[in-house]
């Protein structure tokens, strides 16, 4: 813990201006106000908040971020007052101690509403002022780095999950890529230990064979731009387990494949020393097609800025570069932390130095958030939105007129339409692309000009949720069709409830539902089946409410998750355009779609209805002539609760004892049931095995590929293409 003198002799480091007897009142005031409280670890509670400021002196913050630091949580656990706080400590530090202290609050209300409360709020207060969320970054990365001495593993587990979905998202969301990065390994280690470890192990052996020529490398890089008259640091950095964790979920390889488990960095004097080393490095070693990107001429929203080039370098390394002048290596790792500083005699932050530096407003990214909350919607949508803004990054596409428009990499043209004004993309109805006419479906690349063709009133189909990827355009969407859904919900609602109840051996007909409007303080029961429907309450949940003396095991059979299979009950599952009463509706079977997968349907005369695909299906290519098969599908809230599919993958794995063992492990220990398992092509070194396994969804089958790939006698992990 910091002692007193330590803290304000930090601050006195980066603000000599800074007030000391400010920052002495706040030191004291929280260590009396906290008195013997206690936290879990058994230290005094005041060292917490202690500690928080600590870290918030690293980013070299202003003395009233540093004082709410000290303060930030005395109106929440102390009889403090915020008129308290005003009258010792100044408005400004009042106001800024309650932004805080009201989204801890949030934090302690129900678990069903508690993380889109708490991120409805916050957006709302971080959005007015950056130090609001800077202090709450801090405070949860010192609770992160004691979350160990919390005794209940849901609760550490509820608080991890909670950090890697908000919190580290927020912080890369205004560039401080340190904090960010330490919250994800942190949460990583909680979340799933077991990978972790397994990638640390990798790790530790590529650094024995790999961590000699690594040193080279960067001295053969600097050598060159040395040679050209380029003065240049250079060094070669590791990337830590969460970013390759992620990899290998985003990618179909197993961990020997990975080629840029090293980067190397490149630091110059100058923006145009960044393009003349860059030029050095072209011409020495062979550049790898389409890995260039220029953040320094559009930079990240977050106003990252830097040119990536990957090359075969030396030795015939394929090496990942990150090209940059020091300020912006700053940005890049403190975000809007690295604009503090001097102006007109004063310390705090500088708008005016971060444009100068080809910045924008740091909170840019956090107002579309706030965008997003005006268009309403409920708890969870709310969070899926707000995480899509957070997590994507960028593709460059033009309006008719010139107008650059940045956009998450993977949107498409309603992304692009709702970008531009809301009643754009509320009355879309076509779109050309670079002067052609195109689907709305198309993915849109950097660099593309884009019209959008107008209808004369709004028509927003509710499949077009599937064919968009920013919060923006899914929530303005929303939006528009929420009140269209009602009957739709409620009749998917009545048909869950109805299949809970036969499950157990029951009838609805038979009982009032009365007892369950009353436990869920619903009025009809019609606003029940509504709330079903949408999974605010649960069938199990209908059916407890009405059988209280129940057996336990009824009640399992009844909770069971519902099989997704082909017929006209498939329409409990899937939705969209063209599904018509009597339907008939197939899961194809060469892609085998799971929940969370982007889906699209075909009207199929040989099965006498419409074939469900995923958006990458091979088979698909057959159909691109004839638009009017299409359908646009999406699953419904019951797919995506309570259900299960058949997934299919095939794994290359080592031929050693043992080790088909090991995957079958695997794949129990991360939730997948194997319901066959089949081996071909066995070979002296290598085997293939064929895996069908029930998931829940999209990203529980990704979770089990990628914890696959973690193992060292996995080569490869896809989804199987039959």
């Amino acid at each position: 813990m910091l002692r007193q003198f330590e803290l304000i002799e930090k601050v006195r480091s980066y603000d000599p201006t800074a007030d000391e007897a400010l920052l002495n009142r706040a030191y004291v005031y929280a260590m009396r106000m906290h008195g013997a409280q206690k936290r879990a670890s058994g230290d005094p509670y005041f060292a917490h908040p202690i500690e928080v400021a600590g870290i918030l002196t690293d980013y070299r913050l202003d003395t009233a971020t540093i004082v709410t630091a000290l303060l930030h949580d005395v109106i929440e656990d102390t009889p403090v007052t915020r008129a308290e706080i005003d009258e010792l400590f100044g408005e400004e530090i009042g106001e800024l101690v309650e932004g805080v202290t009201k989204l801890s609050k949030l934090e302690l209300s129900s678990e069903h509403l508690r993380q889109a409360e708490n991120l409805r709020k916050f957006i709302l207060a971080i959005s007015r002022d950056v130090r609001v969320l800077m202090v709450k970054l801090a405070d949860r990365l010192h609770n992160m780095r004691t979350l160990q001495h919390i005794a209940s593993p849901a609760k550490r587990e509820r608080i991890a999950r909670e950090t890697l979905d908000i919190y580290a998202p927020l912080a890369r969301s205004i560039g401080v890529h340190r904090i960010c990065t330490e919250l994800e390994e942190l949460a990583f280690e909680h979340l799933n230990p077991v990978a972790r470890d397994a990638i640390g192990r990798r790790l530790e052996t590529l650094r024995h064979d790999q961590g000699g020529a690594v040193s080279l490398v960067s001295g053969e890089i600097a050598a060159k731009l040395e040679a050209a008259s380029v003065p240049a640091r250079v060094f070669g950095r590791e990337k830590n387990a969460y970013s390759i964790w992620r990899k290998l979920q985003r990618k179909s390889i197993g961990f020997s494949q990975l080629s840029d488990i090293y980067a190397f960095r490149v630091i110059v004097d100058t923006e145009e020393d960044c393009y003349r080393a860059l030029g050095v490095i072209h011409r020495a070693w062979p550049s790898v097609p389409e890995r260039f990107k220029d953040f320094i001429s559009t930079p990240k929203r977050n106003n990252y800025r830097s040119l990536h080039t990957t090359v075969v370098g030396p030795r015939g390394m394929r090496i990942e570069m990150q090209i940059r002048t020091e300020a912006m290596d700053r940005v890049a790792e403190e975000g809007v932390a690295a604009h503090w500083r001097y102006k007109d005699k004063s310390y705090g932050f500088d708008l005016e130095h971060q444009k100068a530096a080809g910045g924008r407003d740091p909170l840019v990214n956090l107002r579309h958030l706030v965008q997003v909350l005006e268009h309403g919607g409920d708890a969870e949508e709310l969070v899926e939105h707000a995480k899509l803004e957070m997590f994507l990054d960028q593709a460059f596409v033009f309006t008719p007129k010139g107008q650059l428009v940045s956009l998450p990499t993977g949107a498409m043209p309603l992304d692009f339409a709702y970008a531009l004004h809301t009643d754009i993309g509320d009355t879309a109805i076509g779109v050309k692309i670079n002067g052609e006419l195109k689907p709305l479906r198309t993915v849109l690349q950097n660099g593309d000009v884009v019209e959008v063709i107008r209808g004369g009133k709004p028509v927003v189909p509710p499949d077009w949720r599937s064919i968009t990827v920013t919060g923006r355009a899914r929530s303005a969407i929303r939006r528009h069709i929420r009140q269209t859904e009602k009957e739709e919900f409620t009749r998917l609602g009545r048909a869950t409830v109805d299949q809970t109840f036969e499950a157990a051996g029951k009838s609805r007909k038979d009982v009032s539902l009365r007892p369950a409007l009353d436990r869920f303080a619903v009025a009809t029961e019609e606003e029940l089946f509504d709330a079903v429907g949408r999974g605010r309450v649960s069938p199990p949940q209908v059916l407890e409410a009405l059988f209280p003396g129940l057996k336990a095991d009824e009640r399992r059979a009844a909770a069971a998750r519902h099989r997704i299979e082909d017929g006209k009950s498939a329409k409990l599952y899937v939705r969209g355009g063209g599904l018509t009463g009597g339907i008939s509706i197939h899961f194809d079977e060469h892609c085998s779609p799971v929940p969370g997968d982007r889906i699209v349907g075909i009207i199929d005369d040989d099965v006498k209805g419409l074939t469900v695909h995923t958006i990458d299906c091979e088979r698909l290519a057959s159909f691109e002539d004839h638009e009017e098969l299409w359908r646009d599908l999406q699953w419904t809230p019951e797919a995506e609760r309570n259900s299960i599919a058949r997934a299919k993958l095939i794994a290359t794995i080592r031929n050693a004892p043992g080790v088909l063992g090991q995957v079958c492990t695997i794949i129990g220990e991360a939730g997948g049931n194997i319901v066959q398992l089949r081996m071909h092509h066995r070979q002296a070194d290598f085997f293939d095995v064929d895996v069908d396994v029930d998931v829940t969804d999209a990203k529980h089958l990704t979770h089990i590929a990628a914890a696959l790939r973690a193992n060292p006698s996995v080569e490869t992990v896809d989804r199987r293409k039959d």
